[in-house]
């Protein structure tokens, strides 16, 4: 599937600040697409600028300025061939599973009622994996009431399954849990999606999880619409939780000063 992007960020300060360094996460994940295309344009210019990995294998872009100013403008261009991947799963153990070599991505413990809630799907499933992501993944579709939230942390996985409600990043984050309380090892996604059915009828970056399934690797599921990724969606970070997935890091310094968020994207996929 050929993708194109165009995501435009802009920071608005109410008086000059001086801006502290900066961590962009706005360059696609290579497993996801084979890019043709890739821009990254700041204003005000950087002083430093270094491109590297984080310790996930995302990659970032490390920005320093010198300068003073009332904007603060990031403007990311991409378009390739998006990966697809094939719907069939390999063989795998029964539910549930242990797992210490990874760790990282199994949490340090899930509240009671995720995990009965877990463990219930797993019985409806008879403890196969398979069967049990995709339980999960139409269950919270149909269970959960969505809705754009333009900013903020992913709410805890107790509360969005209490509430029934939450945006794309809180489902995301119940799916993580629920499969870490069967010994599933689950990573947090943040990135682009071909299609959407947003209610305002605008583009967001999307948040979705993936699961790591012994013999075939990391696995993504998109339960804010009820489906397994096979293709259409291009990942820019991944790790075990939301934080370390944000699009852009940074501070500034100014007395008094507050800041204000414009976004525009635009995604085109075919």
């Amino acid at each position: 599937m050929r993708f194109s992007v165009r995501h435009e960020t802009i920071y608005r300060y109410t008086a000059p600040v001086r801006l502290g360094d900066h961590l962009l996460r706005l360059t696609p994940r290579p497993e996801y697409i084979d890019l043709d295309i890739h821009e990254l344009l700041v204003e005000p210019a950087p002083l430093a600028r270094e491109q590297d990995a984080d310790g996930f294998g995302n990659p970032v872009t490390r920005l320093g300025f010198d300068a003073e100013t009332q904007e603060l403008r990031i403007s990311s261009r991409f378009e390739g061939k998006a990966r697809s991947w094939p719907a069939a799963l390999p063989n795998l153990p029964p539910l549930p599973w242990a797992d210490p070599s990874m760790n990282e991505y199994l949490g340090a413990g899930e509240d009671c009622a995720v995990q009965a809630f877990a463990h219930a799907i797993a019985d409806r499933a008879g403890k196969r994996a398979d069967q049990f992501l995709t339980l999960l993944t139409q269950d919270l579709h149909g269970r959960i009431d969505r809705y754009i939230r333009p900013d903020g942390d992913a709410q805890d996985a107790a509360r969005t399954l209490e509430l029934e409600s939450g945006a794309c990043r809180d489902v995301a984050a119940l799916f993580m849990a629920a499969c870490r309380s069967l010994g599933l090892p689950a990573r947090f996604v943040s990135g682009y999606q071909a299609f959407s059915d947003a209610a305002d009828g605008k583009r967001h970056l999307h948040a979705w999880p993936e699961v790591w399934l012994p013999g075939d690797g990391w696995r993504g599921y998109d339960p804010t619409h009820g489906t397994a990724i096979t293709g259409g969606y291009v990942a820019l970070a991944a790790a075990p939780n939301q934080a370390a997935t944000m699009p852009v890091v940074g501070g500034y310094w100014g007395e008094g000063v507050s800041s204000t968020l414009e976004y525009r994207l635009r995604i085109e996929a075919g």
